[in-house]
């Protein structure tokens, strides 16, 4: 049986802030050696040189390292997932998920929070955007439930991923060995690795068979209802977080999930946080959380329609501000206005990742008295 979780939601006041973490620590409320996962928002463009990430790895992972006894070795194979650019409201933030001890946590035969974590095998520059990169995902995710203590896909809310993206140096690495890549744009790339990975999500928890080569990429009605992928320059493996609920653990806190359909379905994020058991009424206010929403999670991508709700946007044609951009603050603000919090994890490039236009959508509760 997993050991019960702790999650807590923590600031980041500048790009190598790692206080919250450390006052976590200091204060008792966690340990650094139970440390599991930490998935964050970080300040920077979001793009292939959004060194911010790395700057907040370094940081969150130091912290642990001098408060804990693990060694460097071991904190490093830690999945701690940054996603760059806080745009709009969105605030820079990391959420810490951390094992206690049984005895210290409420007893509960209900469902309750549970998180495996595992690292993928390595990918390879001409694995992204192709079967490969599936397949390895694929196992990764497997390892990582078995972890979770999780047996039933059905149990599964959240699957959070970090994998590489294309440089120009891992371009001309492969090129050097004689392969070929999907692209040679970088910033396509990201959007790349980020589907393919959702493919090998939906693959391990059985949401659809093995696709098919020429469907990476481009076949919108291959998705995963919980997948959230991120890529980045800081790693050359799929670090892989699985969430979900396995009753007898104990502990206070649940998960759920639910989808936005489109870009304004704030129906979606009310959806998914009653799926993690918080009773609402049937029109929800913010006030009626009563703060036990410890973070929300969730995806989303500009129609390819370039409509939203049969009216025209121009995210698609903008020529001075990416639509990495516009999607990600558009719906950080829809979530905010529902939480009342701009904390919340919002990241881009959700192909495979919910409905084409939309993106899944993962909420964490506590369940605590």
């Amino acid at each position: 049986m997993p050991e019960p979780i702790e999650v807590h939601k923590v600031a980041i006041e500048n790009v190598s802030d790692a206080s919250g973490l450390a006052e976590l620590i200091d204060k008792g409320t966690i340990k650094a050696d139970r440390v599991i996962a930490v998935i964050g928002k970080t300040e920077g463009n979001g793009g292939v040189n959004d060194y911010t990430r790395i700057i907040a790895d370094r940081a969150f992972r130091d912290v642990l390292a001098a408060r804990g006894s693990r060694s460097m070795e071991e904190i490093t194979q830690i999945p701690i997932v940054w996603s760059g650019g806080t745009d709009g409201v969105i605030s820079p933030h990391a959420t810490i998920f951390a094992t206690t001890d049984a005895a210290s946590v409420p007893q509960t035969d209900e469902p309750r929070l549970s998180v495996g974590y595992a690292m993928s095998e390595q990918i390879l520059p001409e694995d992204i955007g192709r079967l490969p990169m599936v397949e390895k995902v694929a196992a990764g995710v497997t390892v990582a439930m078995e972890r979770a203590g999780i047996t039933d896909p059905a149990d599964v809310h959240y699957v959070q991923t970090k994998t590489p993206l294309l440089t120009l140096e891992t371009i001309t690495d492969a090129k050097s060995r004689g392969k070929d890549v999907w692209t040679e744009d970088t910033l396509k790339s990201m959007d790349v690795s980020n589907s393919t990975t959702a493919l090998g999500i939906a693959v391990a928890l059985g949401e659809i068979e093995m696709p098919r080569a020429e469907q990476i990429h481009k076949d919108l009605s291959l998705y995963s209802a919980v997948a959230s992928c991120s890529s980045g320059v800081e790693l050359d493996q799929a670090q892989i977080v699985v969430l979900g609920n396995v009753r007898g653990i104990g502990g206070r806190f649940q998960i759920g999930h639910s989808v936005m359909k489109d870009a304004l379905d704030s129906h979606g994020v009310w959806d998914a946080i009653r799926n993690a058991g918080l009773e609402l009424p049937e029109r929800p206010q913010t006030g009626d959380l009563r703060g036990r929403v410890v973070n929300i999670f969730c995806k989303c991508e500009a129609d390819p329609s370039g409509r939203v709700r049969g009216r025209r946007n121009i995210m698609l044609d903008d020529s001075d501000v990416h639509w990495h951009r516009q999607i990600k603050s558009c719906v950080g603000g829809v979530v905010a206005s529902v939480t009342g919090d701009p904390a919340v994890f919002v990241s881009v490039a959700a192909v495979h990742q919910g409905p084409s236009g939309g993106g899944p959508v993962i909420a964490i509760v506590d369940q605590g008295e």
